[in-house]
């Protein structure tokens, strides 16, 4: 049952690993996506790409694993329950620019396309 344990709140139990990244750029373009960035979007792995690369260039499908995106939670500033919040789980400083093959995306975007009709 979610809160049977002593705790603040059952979150406050995450460690480092356990949430998300928040990942500071694009890979593709490398705009700058801050933690409280609305146009930030991942996959289920957590690959970060900013709504325009995933919309214009990889027309939703995702270059490292084929899956789809998600806008990217925003986490609170402010520790409202324990410490979950930036302060206390800031973004990675991790810049992972890694530009995408526009010709080959083209090439896996047609395959997920074809297996998923």
């Amino acid at each position: 049952m979610l809160g049977a344990c002593s705790h603040t709140h059952r979150c406050s139990l995450a460690r480092a690993a356990d949430v998300l990244e928040l990942r500071p750029i694009c890979e593709h373009c490398a705009t700058d996506l801050p933690p409280e960035s609305p146009a930030a979007m991942i996959c289920s792995f957590e690959c970060t790409f900013c709504a325009s690369c995933v919309d214009d260039v990889l027309h939703g499908v995702c270059p490292n694993c084929g899956g789809n995106f998600s806008p990217r939670p925003i986490r609170p500033t402010t520790a409202w329950r324990g410490d979950n919040f930036l302060g206390r789980h800031p973004a990675t400083t991790d810049r992972r620019h890694r530009p995408v093959d526009v010709t080959a995306q083209v090439a896996i975007v047609d395959r997920v396309r074809s297996a998923r009709s």
